[in-house]
């Protein structure tokens, strides 16, 4: 179980990730170096960006004063990236990583995704992605957004298995038989929007455990996860908020309310379908 800010699961290539990590979705790229420089400081070893965020130059500069502050290595962080799969060729796919680095301005990435299935025009980019993972230019690949079918299409033609699926996931949103899927094929899964963009923290049955355990609504949401072993990122522009969605390793939530959290599933979800959505 991810039981602190340094404890990490280990993907299916040996790679060990950080359980939270700070997504930078919606962070203004002038703003982005100063709020990842922060988390950093203050405990945080995974950094979730994607081309489509249009904030990878402030991450990457956010890296480096995040290092500088702390004296660690670039080794120490878990930086991640995606591409936006927009019907991409194989060459097109290759592009986009580089640019992708080279505002960055890193040598390698930890983890590089695609970031949508987009009505399963992934096949090329997928080849791009194992051809720069077997380069060394990035250490792990795989997925965001993926359902089963679109991974049963993946396998077909992929020589590396992903390590990874970024999904919506959250108690309105349990993913179950999803998370089944890969877990069977050790493939992690990693949490986006587990707040439910902000829905979900007035709730009344979260709002009745917070209370229970003297915890936020958002830190027994979060709670959740990390005691189901769901990698999870969360984003806030305030240092507080870090420091408080951090602060959710000195409590155990019952069997039973657990259950609870899990009951509140209506398969709904706050972003797009993957099944459905293309650009």
């Amino acid at each position: 179980m991810i039981q602190s800010l340094a404890d990490t699961l280990t993907l299916n290539n040996g790679l060990k990730i950080p359980g939270l990590g700070l997504g930078v979705y919606q962070i203004p790229d002038e703003e982005a170096p100063e709020i990842i420089k922060e988390a950093i400081i203050n405990g945080y070893r995974a950094i979730d960006t994607a081309s489509y965020y249009d904030n990878e130059v402030g991450t990457g500069l956010g890296v480096k004063k995040g290092l500088a502050a702390t004296g660690l290595k670039r080794e120490d962080l878990f930086v991640t990236s995606k591409i936006w799969n927009d019907h991409l060729s194989y060459d097109e796919a290759i592009t986009a990583f580089e640019e992708s680095l080279a505002r960055l301005d890193l040598e390698y990435l930890d983890l590089y995704l695609i970031h949508w299935p987009g009505n399963n025009a992934f096949e090329e980019s997928w080849k791009a992605l194992e051809t720069l993972h077997k380069a060394g230019k990035i250490k792990s690949i795989g997925v965001s957004n993926f359902q089963i079918s679109h991974l049963e299409k993946l396998f077909s033609f992929a020589t590396v298995t992903p390590v990874l699926n970024q999904i919506e996931l959250h108690p309105k949103l349990t993913q179950h038989e999803l998370r089944e899927f890969c877990a069977k094929h050790d493939i992690k899964i990693q949490a986006w929007s587990p707040l439910m963009q902000g829905k979900l923290l007035t709730n009344p049955t979260i709002l009745e455990l917070a209370k229970k355990y003297n915890k936020s609504a958002a830190q027994i949401i979060l709670h959740w996860d990390m005691q189901q072993d769901i990698l999870v990122n969360v984003k806030s522009s305030k240092k507080e908020r870090l420091i408080s969605n951090a602060d959710v390793f000195d409590f155990m939530i019952s069997p039973e309310d657990m259950e609870k959290l899990t009951n509140l599933n209506e398969n709904l979800r706050a972003g797009p379908d993957p099944d459905t959505f293309d650009f």
